[in-house]
């Protein structure tokens, strides 16, 4: 996610902190949904430079209205959806869960659209979404869901981490991620190349190349595009495990959620992800409609770039909703907002393949 200062300790795990002891204590078990009463520690240089970004974007949303050029509003946008990818294509599906594979080219797009994003290096992010997914909704979990809705958005990185997120991080498999030479690159040397990428050069291109005000170049291709990013990932972690079905599990937090998956690009369909965290789709088969990030990687499988796309079948996809799903199908015949009226008004083609409109 966003970047913690350098001066601050964050208490962020790299490898270096990895222990190589043969024997370790026996770490007591996390049951979902936990948190204890740790009172959060606010680490005041966070709060600060959270509280500047977000002023700053507000501004630039004023100042769409009022001087800037469609040119520069469109930009922005388009830097929004990459930034996305590099989120949703990049840290989440190929590096933390390696649903896929990717050829040299595309990791290198995905790497800058990453950089664009800058939510941390793609290191940091994918230790804290491995870290999420091994201990989802405990004190573990770096954005702990079960804290309420603005700890998990945006209150846990205004604080300094758990003792657990850092004890238990240590476990976790990262060698995949500290072999990657690309990877490597973008820790090594993150300042200068975060910078150029996410700050300076989003800023300068519309001075450059339809004369647009300093002003309005920074507040809005700049941090409002950045603060936007950074708020559509977040409501993953906080809106997605509050509201909505659970078809696939009714035992976990995680949900279906429709205004997610469409504002960050097909990740709201939560519940489905976090039972199939491999699949490289993070939905059913059927709603790529709302999921432009499948459709991108599917674009790149076309073409060779991506590979070795693993998917859940639709058999088991069934017999795990069926075994404990709460009976919803947000997408389907089996919805139970569908009242008995609507199904004898539906039209039904093919009745012959069709014998129960109850099945």
């Amino acid at each position: 996610m966003p970047p913690y200062p350098e001066e601050v300790d964050t208490n962020h795990i790299f490898e270096e902190d990895i222990s190589h002891e043969e024997s370790k204590p026996a770490l007591k078990p996390l049951v979902a949904p936990q948190a204890d009463n740790r009172k959060p520690e606010i680490v005041p240089l966070n709060l600060i430079t959270f509280g500047y970004g977000h002023l700053a974007a507000i501004y630039g949303i004023y100042l769409c209205f009022t001087s800037a050029k469609w040119a520069t509003i469109v930009f922005a946008f388009v830097l929004y959806i990459c930034a996305e990818l590099g989120i949703t294509a990049g840290a989440h599906r190929l590096w933390s869960h390696r649903s896929y594979k990717a050829k040299l080219p595309l990791r290198l797009i995905l790497l800058l659209f990453n950089t664009l994003a800058f939510q941390n290096t793609a290191i940091d992010w994918v230790r804290d979404h491995r870290m999420h997914h091994k201990y989802s909704d405990t004190d573990a979990d770096p954005h702990n869901a079960t804290r309420g809705f603005f700890f998990s958005h945006v209150g846990w990185l205004l604080t300094r981490k758990h003792p657990e997120v850092k004890r238990r991080g240590k476990d976790i498999d990262m060698m995949d991620i500290y072999n990657d030479s690309l990877l490597k690159f973008q820790k090594k040397y993150a300042i200068p190349f975060v910078g150029l990428v996410c700050f300076v050069i989003p800023t300068l291109m519309p001075m450059y190349f339809w004369n647009e005000t300093l002003n309005n170049s920074w507040h809005i291709a700049t941090m409002l595009r950045y603060i936007v990013n950074l708020n559509m990932t977040f409501l993953v972690n906080s809106a997605a495990h509050i509201w909505g079905y659970k078809p696939y599990d009714k035992s976990i937090k995680p949900v279906q959620n429709i205004t997610v998956s469409i504002l960050i690009l097909g990740e709201g369909f939560h519940n489905y992800h976090h039972v199939f965290p491999w699949d490289y789709r993070t939905s059913e088969l059927g709603n790529d409609f709302l999921n432009f990030t499948t459709l991108f990687i599917n674009l790149f499988a076309k073409i060779g770039w991506a590979y070795d796309l693993k998917t859940a079948s639709d058999k088991v996809v069934a017999a795990r909703r069926k075994r404990t799903g709460d009976g919803t199908n947000l997408w389907g015949w089996e919805d139970k907002s569908l009242n008995e009226e609507e199904r004898q008004a539906a039209t039904v083609l093919y009745p012959n393949k069709y014998l129960n409109l109850k099945d």
